[in-house]
């Protein structure tokens, strides 16, 4: 499904042309020269961004060197001076990879010597502890001129209606005066993707009929929430004029995508990327997910850190090219993904990140060491009407929990169908723990996770 024709109307033209641009130079951000340039370095052949790439990387490792306490002295540490030894991008990953427990030990190392004005941020902490880290004015705008590029894809931008669903504490609890301003000026509304009653479903239903947005912004349990719950009520919601639902933070389920899109009537463009690790990837019209090649750095590496090839699943590793003030220098997501082989249809330059299988955590360990995805559970909970909605806890190789949400406490027909299924996949002798909840509650930052592993699966594979 491709994005709907339309042209923007002049209150659009003026935000996004005038408006947003002079918001943007009074917070001293250069977004609206970055994002004039990422629309002509798009076009650009494969060959010549991985030029860009090594240019930047290169200016990027050797700040790291002079002005960041914690790379000069691990480069001293390793023998490594990026004028002598990163002769290509492959020469990356004769360093160390990142992760969150080496920042927190190192916060205030990691900062630039000469950086001022960095803003404070911190992660949602769905997978655990928050990480707490800074970013300076270079990576914000970068990062937001990276996401207005992949908006405009969609035949919208900035000043067209917006909902937002977003549970994230972080939005939710900005909302002063002068934010509550700007989202007006933009035409952004925020629904709290926490909050989910039937009342507040019914009252969000409400809101988008009588806003009529161009666009819907959120994870996607929630809009396939909010969808579901329209197709419940016998409400119509395709005749909105929305064009596009942009869906990011969760991995993105072939149904929940079926379920947006059939409601609202728009096609579905999903998003990869996060507070730390930046704005990685989005999908274009035709299908792809491309990567933001001229600020990203993308690797995949097995359970051993070596890197894979691509068309081969390995963890998500990213390389920042604008966090010269606070680096992020091959920094693991602790995702799984697969980098594409081949040039999307769209004609852009950009390389493709071919699937987003889920975090490390989406993933299981059977009795006998294999790894499998989650959704080999998921799939026996969904097919099983009297389960509304449920949460998979893995406790070890020997213990596996499930929280399920019923119109009547689960019989024991259902419990031993459950266990059956779980066992067969997981092993005969795992015990399977069934736990009838009111509710599957969110994490702290809004975001709904179906399956949890306590397991190390990337151990596992090695």
């Amino acid at each position: 499904m491709t994005a709907k024709p339309g042209s923007a109307s002049p209150y659009t033209r003026v935000v996004a042309g005038m408006l947003f641009p002079l918001h943007e130079l009074m917070k001293r951000h250069s977004t609206v020269s970055v994002r004039r340039a990422m629309e002509k370095s798009q076009w650009w052949p494969a060959a010549r961004l991985r030029e860009l790439q090594l240019k930047r990387l290169r200016a990027l490792l050797t700040r790291a060197q002079t002005k960041v306490p914690y790379y000069r002295e691990l480069f001293e540490q390793i023998g490594f001076d990026p004028a002598r030894d990163l002769k290509t991008i492959d020469d990356l990953a004769r360093l160390p990879l990142l992760d969150k427990p080496i920042i927190r030990a190192n916060s205030d190392r990691m900062r630039a010597d000469d950086a001022r004005g960095l803003a404070r941020f911190n992660t949602g902490g769905s997978s655990g502890e928050p990480l707490v880290f800074y970013i300076g004015k270079e990576r914000v705008s970068h990062d937001v001129a990276a996401k207005w590029r992949a908006t405009r894809w969609w035949n919208v931008d900035i000043g067209d209606p917006e909902i937002v669903v977003w549970g994230s504490p972080i939005e939710l609890g900005a909302q002063d005066s002068v934010r509550a301003a700007r989202d007006k000026m933009l035409r952004t509304s925020l629904l709290p993707a926490f909050e989910m009653s039937e009342a507040k479903l019914d009252g969000f239903l409400d809101e988008i009929q009588r806003r009529r947005p161009r666009m819907l912004f959120g994870y996607p349990s929630a809009l396939s929430h909010i969808a579901r719950h329209a197709k419940a009520k016998g409400r119509r919601m395709d005749d909105l004029g929305i064009r596009v639902a942009f869906v990011t933070s969760e991995r993105l389920y072939d149904e929940q995508r079926a379920q947006i899109s059939g409601t609202f009537g728009c096609p579905v463009a999903n998003g990869y990327g996060g507070r730390d690790a930046g704005f990685i990837a989005h999908q274009c019209p035709s299908g792809s997910m491309h990567i933001t090649a001229e600020d990203i750095v993308v690797e995949t590496i097995d359970s051993e850190g070596r890197p894979v090839p691509a068309g081969s699943a390995g963890e998500i590793v990213v390389t920042h090219l604008a966090t010269g003030d606070y680096p992020f220098i091959r920094y693991r997501t602790g995702d799984v993904g697969v980098l594409g082989t081949k040039q999307c249809s769209c004609g852009r330059g950009l390389p493709v990140l071919q699937e987003i299988q889920g975090r490390s955590t989406d993933f299981l360990v059977t009795q006998d060491g294999a790894v499998m995805h989650g959704l080999a559970l998921v799939y026996i909970l969904r097919d099983l009407p009297q389960v509304k909605s449920f949460k998979i806890i893995q406790e070890s190789v020997d213990h596996t929990r499930v929280q399920v949400v019923s119109d009547t406490p689960p019989d024991t027909a259902l419990r031993a169908t459950i266990e059956a299924g779980f066992k067969k996949r997981l092993g005969a002798g795992v015990q399977v723990d069934i736990e009838p909840v009111e509710a599957i509650l969110p994490e702290k930052s809004g975001k709904f996770r179906y399956v949890v592993s306590k397991v190390d699966a990337t151990a596992a594979r090695a």
